[in-house]
């Protein structure tokens, strides 16, 4: 065995490599996974780095562990707002959805492959989970904004779907096992999973947005320690009562991102880091734990498989559930070719490894192959289908202001990080012009790629990003005057509706 030193001059470097090739992920328009995968596949056994990993085990809590601080990360910057006209669409798909996804694919792989029927439906099940996060990491390479309410739809169908895959995997191997899974059994199961997680979420969502706010810890770097244990808490207690673990983590994060509370805006920077973290730990250890040569197998079926998935499983998920949404047509086919693959089903594939399933290998290589086969085909692809299916708005302007307040209960002020849209009623006039209310003033306008020091007499323009240091009590006075429009254009986008708006 090799000394623990070097075990962790290996691993840091694997991460370092990591966070260097995203830039090139970037460049190219693939999602970062991709990359985190063959770092850890070049440096297993049967790559140049001859590392040793066949702990199946361990790669499944890493993975999990990971997915807690991935899942939490993305409920803290969920907008309640933004999502909650299109939830019950959202619901549809992370669970009508995901079984018609499973159903699809399981009959395709049963008849064309001549694998038993739970078998079959085994793999559908596993490979069903989405991951709007690299969908996500592409656009925001790319600059792509998304019309409507796509980009809420997918967040949080992604964010909600892991469970019933989950559970449809658990389902189906516990069939495999001992054949004898009964109606009545399934059904507690689906409602301890479900219904059961959903409420430890939103209790320890509603307690944790209290506590922040109580617990006054003299030292700030507190709390995200204990964001970190709350979390992990929530998704062990509600594990341990045969509850989703994953959706409570994740309802307990949108509950608490949309809540008002000190620290905020620190929070939510640092678990985006270490979700990012978490993402490549997770992929370098399932990289490593994959043998490349073991992979020539599953090429044909796996390509097959792949192509049956993305235009012809996910599609009829999609449609189906969205039958009776107010999503165009266009829509509807843009969200089915974006429903990439990513974290959740190569963690997943483990679950019949452990399980000792004898066709457990044969899974874990089939599903890591179409994991990567989905992000290259779909990855590179986000921004031109989404301007081929009409869906694409315009570029979005990333603002990197290096002024920050820390929240505290003790003071009465807010700052305001606010783009000014196109059709803004405000662009064209002077910042005297405006007649802010009390205690409210603009402090930065930042506009192609400078900074301008602001006066009576500066003009506002369409793309500006300005800071707004504004008094508590006037931050929707304050909102409102930049979200007006103008009056004679008749805007039908959604997404032009509303401002970035951003509290820091």
């Amino acid at each position: 065995m090799l000394p623990f030193e070097y075990i962790l001059l290996v691993l840091s470097v694997l991460i370092l490599i990591s966070i260097t090739l995203t830039k090139i992920s970037e460049n190219l328009g693939l999602p970062a996974l991709i990359l985190f995968l063959v770092v850890g596949m070049l440096a297993g056994s049967d790559g140049p780095g001859k590392i040793h990993f066949d702990n199946v085990y361990i790669a499944q809590y890493v993975g999990i562990v990971a997915l807690i601080f991935i899942l939490f990360s993305g409920g803290l910057e969920t907008k309640w707002r933004e999502v909650k006209p299109v939830m019950w669409t959202a619901f549809t798909l992370s669970t009508l959805g995901v079984v018609l996804t499973t159903g699809a694919l399981g009959l395709f792989v049963h008849y064309f492959f001549d694998l038993p029927l739970a078998e079959s439906f085994l793999i559908g099940a596993i490979i069903s989970s989405t991951d709007a996060a690299a969908v996500f990491s592409v656009l925001r390479a790319k600059g792509t904004r998304l019309k409507g309410r796509i980009k809420p739809l997918l967040e949080l169908e992604s964010g909600s779907n892991d469970p019933a895959a989950i559970m449809l995997t658990i389902i189906l191997i516990q069939y495999i096992q001992t054949d004898d899974v009964s109606g009545f059994k399934i059904v507690l199961f689906l409602f301890q999973q479900l219904i059961l997680g959903a409420a430890i979420g939103f209790g320890a969502g509603k307690l944790l947005s209290v506590s922040f706010n109580k617990f006054k810890f003299s030292y700030p770097s507190l709390y995200p320690v204990f964001a970190i244990a709350s979390a992990i808490f929530v998704y062990a207690a509600a594990a341990s009562v045969g509850a989703s673990g994953i959706l409570a983590v994740y309802i307990a994060a949108v509950i608490l991102g949309n809540s008002e509370f000190i620290q905020k805006r620190s929070l939510i920077r640092f678990f985006d880091g270490l979700a990012l973290l978490g993402q490549i730990v997770m992929f370098l250890t399932l990289g490593l734990l994959v043998y490349p040569s073991q992979l020539y197998a599953v090429i044909g079926p796996g390509l097959i498989l792949s192509a049956v998935l993305i235009f012809f499983a996910r599609p009829v998920g999609v449609f189906i559930s969205m039958m009776f949404s107010k999503f165009r047509l266009n829509e509807k086919f843009f969200i089915s070719w974006v429903g990439l693959r990513g974290a959740v089903p190569v963690i997943l594939a483990t679950f019949p490894l452990t399980a000792g399933l004898e066709i457990g290998p044969y899974i874990f290589n089939l599903i890591f192959f179409i994991t990567i086969t989905s992000a290259l085909v779909q990855g590179w692809s986000i921004p031109l289908t989404a301007k081929l299916f009409g869906v694409k708005g315009e570029n979005e302007r990333a603002a990197h202001i290096p002024i920050e307040m820390t929240d505290s209960e003790k003071t009465n002020n807010d700052l305001l990080d606010l783009i000014i849209p196109q059709n803004s009623a405000v662009a064209g006039r002077s910042l005297a012009e405006l007649r802010l209310p009390p205690e409210s003033l603009i402090t930065v306008i930042y506009r192609d790629n400078d900074y301008v020091v602001p006066s009576g007499g500066s003009i506002l323009e369409e793309g500006d990003t300005i800071l707004v240091l504004v008094n508590k009590g006037n931050i929707e006075a304050v909102k409102n005057i930049f979200t007006k429009l103008k009056s004679t254009d008749k805007v039908t986008d959604p997404a032009k509706r509303t401002l970035n708006i951003k509290k820091i």
